[in-house]
């Protein structure tokens, strides 16, 4: 996926009336860890408002997806900018996902453990609400 289609897809993604919806979904923001600081070299700020904040992730093979090790997100939608291969475990789960460029998927919060299974680096979007 060239960068430009990457761009046309993250401007899709912010436009149509999507912040409203998502905005009457928030939940009441639960206690996460900040994943910019604890990975700056993995993610990076596409923007941020009073509403939401947009985290673009990149993973090599055997890293993390979405944070190394075990660590916690808020409630979030993902959207992936590149196929995935990814080995899941949290307090109750333990299984291999596959995700296709463009899909998109709602987490409510989540402390888990994740790793790329791809053999290829991985790249996603986390869309986090905040608490209007």
């Amino acid at each position: 996926m060239s960068d430009d289609s990457i761009d046309d897809l993250r401007r899709g993604i912010l436009s149509g009336g999507l912040l409203a919806a998502l905005s009457a979904l928030a939940p009441p923001s639960a206690q996460a860890q900040d994943a910019v600081r604890a990975q700056p070299g993995n993610y990076r700020v596409v923007l941020e408002n009073t509403h939401l904040r947009v985290l673009e992730y990149n993973s090599r093979p055997g890293m993390g997806v979405c944070g190394d090790g075990i660590h916690s997100h808020p409630p979030h939608l993902t959207v992936m900018l590149t196929p995935a291969h990814v080995h899941v475990r949290d307090s109750s789960h333990d299984f291999l996902a596959a995700q296709k460029t463009g899909d998109v998927f709602w987490s409510e919060a989540v402390t888990h453990e994740t790793e790329n299974v791809s053999g290829a680096d991985v790249r996603l979007l986390i869309i986090e609400l905040k608490k209007g």
